[in-house]
């Protein structure tokens, strides 16, 4: 099979990238508005990109009716975020927190998922995740250029919450116990679980 992109309409560039492009690690961001109203939401096109300074990288598309996402919004307003890595165990919970819903209403509060106060940023972090970042806003990129219809959020690491469930005995993470979920294509996810190593030449 050959595709050539530019025949392909934007919905099935996504699907064929999507699909491809896996697993895909989920960035579970919170955020609030400047009236103080939290938000809660996954994004799968997310990655590390710096360890100085230590930053990720969050991608929101827009809406399909042009229209920016809360989390962008509230990014653009406040500078800061809270990215936490999605577990099997919180799973779904995370895709329950990717409804559309008003920009008035609180995935935190619609969806039932409890919330802990940050230390350092405003964003509540989410009660149970085994690991959070809290974060100030660096950049945001709209791209591409002209007409954006997606901003890559640089998210600069202030502070991260580890559990210690999560670590062995050398106080390292331990993938089998920290169990993360990816998103492959479609309605499809994996996990971490099935692991093996390789050394280095």
């Amino acid at each position: 099979m050959l595709l050539d992109f530019a025949d392909l309409t934007p919905l099935d560039r996504y699907r064929w990238l999507a699909a491809t492009v896996t697993p895909r690690p989920i960035a579970w961001v919170s955020s609030i508005s400047r009236e103080g109203v939290t938000n809660l939401a996954p994004f799968s096109f997310f990655q590390v990109i710096s360890d100085e300074p230590a930053t990720l990288m969050v991608n929101v598309g827009t809406r399909d009716d042009g229209a920016l996402k809360d989390t962008l919004r509230n990014a653009q307003d406040t500078g800061e975020l809270v990215i936490h890595l999605v577990a099997f165990a919180q799973a779904d919970a995370m895709n329950a927190s990717a409804a559309l819903l008003p920009h008035s209403t609180s995935e935190f509060v619609h969806c039932g998922i409890d919330s802990i106060a940050s230390s350092r940023v405003a964003p509540p972090r989410v009660k149970g995740a085994a690991v959070a970042f809290e974060c100030r806003v660096a950049q945001i990129m709209g791209y591409p250029q002209g007409k954006p219809n997606h901003h890559l959020i640089f998210a600069e690491v202030l502070l991260a919450h580890i559990s210690d469930e999560v670590l062995n005995e050398k106080g390292r993470i331990d993938p089998q116990r920290l169990d993360l979920v990816g998103r492959l294509g479609g309605t499809a996810y994996s996990r971490t679980r099935d692991t093996f190593d390789l050394q280095r030449p």
